[in-house]
């Protein structure tokens, strides 16, 4: 028989954070990530980090409204603030520079284009020290705008459109949550794919970590391939079955995905044909991203204004007013361990 994994009744789920989530608090309902954290940091004692993710909201306040053109250069520095608010509030050691740099991709060719357009990371600076907090695998140190678009999931369904080849490469799930096997002491996290991702094509994508689940009548349930030991479904007043299921959920996140909103979506982050791959978090692709876009924004605006008026427009626009969005919630549920919403939104059940 099996059940779900459960603290203090309620369901354990995936969670928002990925490197230390606290289980089994209860998700902040706020209309301003910023004015929680912030009195979260003074309730810490972290007035450092405090000092910069006051910044990151400064800077992100000024770029409200700013036009397409222009709101790059003051993301950028906002993201830069807040990745800075976490490194110290974690007490990570990083060099005060940024950590990325530009790089020329085009070869022989001047015409510039999202796949030639990149980044390189340097060895040390903010981008390198949030990569290694997060625990990133990636091993390539140059990548393209475009690649880092195409792995984010905030923009992905956009980047599908404007690439009309391209497959999705998150598969949205529904379902998800942790499962107890009685017979085997396991734990193991399952999920289903949703209706339009339900066939062979898209079970055989899966990442390495998910597999369809064989032991369900359900074609569309999948589970983790991997599993953990616990004695019994219930975590509570158990502090090491409860740690061990945040490390086992911490595991999964580079291959699980979500987006923000009045619910929380969660996606598989499939192997399918395209830019690369990217073994990073959605974080630090972001933070790569807007600072190349805040570079071209400050030294070859006549540049960032073809891009706009050119056939990735849509793309670009959706990702300089969406990242922001999904940047912030991410760092805060990172920060805190907590995950947050918005208030008065009853999710459909």
């Amino acid at each position: 028989m099996t059940e779900p994994v459960k603290i203090a009744g309620r369901e354990v789920k995936p969670h928002k954070a990925t490197t230390s989530p606290q289980l089994g608090t209860r998700t902040v309902l706020t209309n301003s990530h910023w004015e929680y954290v912030s009195l979260w940091l003074k309730r810490q004692g972290k007035s450092d980090a405090l000092f910069f993710w006051q910044q990151a909201h400064t800077f992100a306040s000024a770029a409200n409204g700013l036009p397409v053109e222009s709101a790059p250069l003051l993301l950028y520095y906002s993201f830069m603030n807040a990745t800075k608010a976490l490194l110290v509030a974690k007490g990570i050691a990083f060099a005060e520079h940024h950590g990325v740099r530009a790089h020329n991709m085009r070869g022989a060719t001047s015409k510039i284009t999202l796949s030639n357009e990149g980044v390189r990371i340097l060895n040390h600076g903010v981008a390198p020290a949030l990569s290694s907090y997060l625990g990133e695998p990636e091993t390539a140190n140059i990548h393209s705008l475009e690649q880092l678009l195409f792995n984010l999931p905030c923009v992905h369904r956009t980047f599908c459109l404007t690439y009309t080849r391209q497959e999705d490469m998150f598969l949205p799930l529904t379902d998800c949550r942790l499962i107890f096997d009685d017979a085997t002491s396991q734990a193991y996290l399952a999920a289903r794919l949703s209706e339009d991702f339900a066939s062979t094509k898209y079970v055989r994508r899966l990442p390495a970590l998910l597999v369809r689940d064989l032991a369900a009548v359900d074609t569309r349930a999948i589970r983790s391939r991997a599993s953990f030991n616990l004695a019994s479904p219930s975590l509570d007043r158990q502090p090491a079955s409860i740690a061990q299921a945040s490390a086992f959920l911490s595991s999964l996140r580079l291959d699980l995905q979500y987006l923000a909103g009045s619910q929380t979506l969660w996606y598989a982050k499939a192997v399918v044909p395209g830019p690369a791959r990217l073994a990073r978090s959605p974080l630090t692709c972001t933070l790569l991203a807007m600072h190349r876009l805040s570079e071209i924004c400050r030294y070859r605006p006549m540049q960032l204004a073809a891009f706009l008026a050119g056939q990735k427009n849509w793309l670009l626009t959706e990702f300089i007013r969406m990242s922001p969005i999904q940047f912030i919630d991410e760092m805060a549920a990172e920060l805190t361990g907590q995950q947050f919403m918005m208030p008065n939104v009853r999710p459909a059940t």
